[in-house]
């Protein structure tokens, strides 16, 4: 049966948005500050207040909070401070996703922040203000929602030299509907050789531990999820200029029956057999389905990526 699926999903070949940020700049407040306490935070955290839970995951720790606002009729917002300590045994890139919290705990807004290559054993130190959309009339906070962490040397830079591997690999926001979920795969020759693809992408399913997946079968082509035009194309050998790209899409419905959900942050992507790993976080809530599409390599039009 075939299934009708919005134009929009139609675009995963042709969307050039990009997952997390790279940087770990640094935005304090203008205007009035003051440091909030007086309530929870726990013993690492003492007069922060929040859940404990909410300020330390992960290696993510808040170690400081202030709100304040630039004008009377200005946003209120909240800076928090927060260190990130690595406990690999090799540079990782993590990144952050801090929520900010109404004084009556709804969620205002969120925002990632991405600090770079943190050595083994070290720990890095950063800021992160939050903008509330309207005056809350009293003191939000921050939370740590999320902690993504990826080897350096996997992560999907989107700007900055080009990797030794002479590619950038990344993936996009996805689209969804009634279930369905398509992520894009981009892939752009940055270096100064022709590069060859012929086939799909090589996939290794991560949990939240960075360990590898079992129990879903990856499919090349749609596998009947769902019928999305070029999914289902025979894969055809791909030359890559320097500055030329090319394109992939995984494509999963979310359905829960009986068994245990899959959730899936981490996708270990190589583009074909010998290449290096990058690690993306498509995020994908594969249900109790135990199935994820992935489309052949197409080559991109010069419209379809933006130039990094």
């Amino acid at each position: 049966m075939r299934t009708s699926i919005p134009l929009v999903l139609m675009a995963f070949l042709a969307n050039g948005l990009l997952l997390a940020a790279c940087g770990s700049e640094v935005a304090g407040p203008a205007g009035e500050r003051s440091v909030l306490g007086g309530g929870g935070g726990g013993a690492d955290s003492p007069g922060i207040p929040g859940d404990p839970a909410d300020l330390a995951k992960d290696g993510v720790r808040i170690t400081g909070m202030s709100s304040g606002r630039s004008g009377a009729d200005a946003p209120s917002s909240v800076t928090a401070d927060f260190e990130v300590t690595n406990r690999e045994a090799e540079p990782f890139t993590y990144t952050v996703t801090f929520d900010l919290l109404s004084e009556s705990g709804g969620v205002q807004m969120n925002q990632d922040r991405t600090v770079a290559s943190v050595r083994p054993g070290r720990t890095v130190r950063s800021t992160v203000r939050l903008d509330g959309r309207t005056v809350t009339g009293g003191q939000g906070r921050v939370r740590i929602a999320k902690v993504r962490r990826v080897p350096s040397d996997e992560f999907p830079a989107e700007s900055g030299p080009c990797p030794a591997s002479g590619v950038r690999v990344t993936a996009d926001d996805g689209d969804a509907a009634m279930g369905l979920r398509v992520v894009g795969l981009r892939l752009r020759n940055c270096g100064t050789r022709t590069y060859h693809l012929d086939g799909y992408p090589l996939l290794k399913l991560l949990d939240e531990d960075r360990k590898p997946v079992s129990g879903v079968r990856i499919l090349h082509g749609s596998g009947s999820i769902a019928t999305v035009a070029g999914f289902d194309t025979p894969p055809r050998p791909v030359t890559l200029k320097p500055g030329e790209a090319a394109s992939a899409g995984l494509m999963w419905r979310n359905t829960t029956g009986g068994g245990i959900a899959a959730n899936v942050p981490y996708v270990q992507v190589r583009p074909k057999s010998g290449a290096e790993a990058v690690t993306v976080t498509p995020e994908l809530d594969l249900g109790t389905t135990g199935k994820l599409g992935v489309s052949p390599w197409k080559k991109a039009s010069s419209t379809d990526i933006p130039v990094r």
